[in-house]
C-alpha cells in the first residue's frame, strides 16, 4: 500500500498529537447524553448506543481512549471518543449513560473528572464494546 504525501503528513500529525497528549492529566466537567440520542449517528459514523462506553470530545481524534476518574467518589471509567462536542460547550466531555453510571454521576448530571488519554492496551475488556456503523441506503 502506497501512501500519498498528504496521507503520510496526516498520519504524522495524528501521531504527534496523540503522543503529546497521552498520559497528561486534566480536570474538567463531564456530562452525559440524553436518551433521545439513542440510535442516531455519531460524528464518526457509528450508531450511538447509551449502553456502550463511548464519548464526545471537542477535538481528540476518533478512537482515542480516555480514562476518567470522578473526583468526588474516585469511580473510574474508560471511554472511546466517537463523537464531537460543539466548540462552545462548557463541558470537556459528554458520556453515554452507561459511562455516567460507572462514574456514579447519574443523579448529579454533571461531575468534575480527572481526564487522561491512555493506550488501548491498558483498557479493561469490560469497557470495550462492538462498534455499530450506520447502514448506507
Amino acid at each position: 500500500m502506497k501512501l500519498s504525501s498528504f496521507q503520510l503528513l496526516a498520519c504524522l500529525v495524528f501521531y504527534f498529537i496523540l503522543s503529546s497528549i497521552k498520559g497528561q492529566n486534566e480536570y474538567c466537567s463531564a456530562s452525559y447524553y440524553h436518551a433521545k440520542f439513542e440510535g442516531r449517528g455519531t460524528s464518526n459514523g457509528e450508531v450511538f448506543r447509551n449502553n456502550k462506553f463511548t464519548a464526545a470530545h471537542k477535538n481528540l481524534p476518533f478512537g482515542t481512549w480516555v480514562k476518567l476518574t470522578n473526583t468526588k467518589n474516585d469511580s473510574i471509567c474508560f471511554v472511546r471518543i466517537n463523537d464531537r462536542l460543539p466548540q462552545s460547550s462548557k463541558r470537556c466531555i459528554d458520556l453515554t449513560q452507561e459511562a455516567a453510571r460507572q462514574l456514579n454521576m447519574i443523579q448529579a448530571g454533571v461531575a468534575k473528572v480527572q481526564f487522561e488519554v491512555v493506550e488501548e492496551i491498558v483498557v479493561p475488556a469490560k469497557f470495550k464494546s462492538s462498534i455499530e456503523t450506520r447502514k448506507k441506503r
